[in-house]
């Protein structure tokens, strides 16, 4: 039986490290997938399910796209070939997407961030995302539409309990 292309968006997906905070600090404009020039030891260290995306960004520089103050813990069992922990790390992109992305982030207000980390039939992925950072009334407003969201629910849930009975 022939393989199924682009059925399940997540199929051969397994979710690394993910910066959840992000979509509580920003309103998220639009999500890039890219690859990551990495060495053997993070990779290995990446399979064991070690990074952490929270204070990480993303920088152009030159036609290059750069990952920042991503912390990927050296591997346990490396040597003198070991990586250093918080390295910038090279994204690989399109050109187009590279061009893109600068000009909206020197747009005020704007920076991009990783939002998660994961491998995609066995290459490293990072997803991020162009955003613009949310004032502390627009957080109090997403936190309440979240609660009242989950009130409707809860009451809906109730009800249809309810009817059953």
């Amino acid at each position: 039986m022939a393989k199924d292309k682009g059925k399940d968006k997540n199929a051969g997906r397994k979710l690394v490290a993910q910066h959840k905070k992000a979509r509580h600090d920003y309103h998220i404009l639009d999500t890039y997938e890219c690859g990551l020039v990495l060495t053997g030891t993070e990779v290995k260290s990446l399979r064991q399910g070690r990074a952490s995306l929270v204070d990480g960004f993303v920088q152009i520089d030159g036609n290059e796209a750069w990952l920042h103050n991503v912390h990927i813990p050296e591997y346990a069992q490396g040597t003198w070939t070991n990586h250093s922990a918080r390295r910038k790390r090279k994204l690989l992109m399109h050109r187009a997407e590279i061009d893109k992305l600068e000009s909206k982030s020197q747009e005020s207000g704007h920076t991009i961030v990783p939002l998660s980390l994961y491998f995609k039939d066995g290459r490293a992925k990072v997803e991020i995302a162009l955003a613009k950072g949310k004032k502390e009334y627009d957080k109090r407003q997403t936190l309440r539409e979240k609660q009242d969201r989950r009130e409707a629910e809860r009451a809906m849930s109730a009800a249809r309990r309810k009817q059953r009975a």
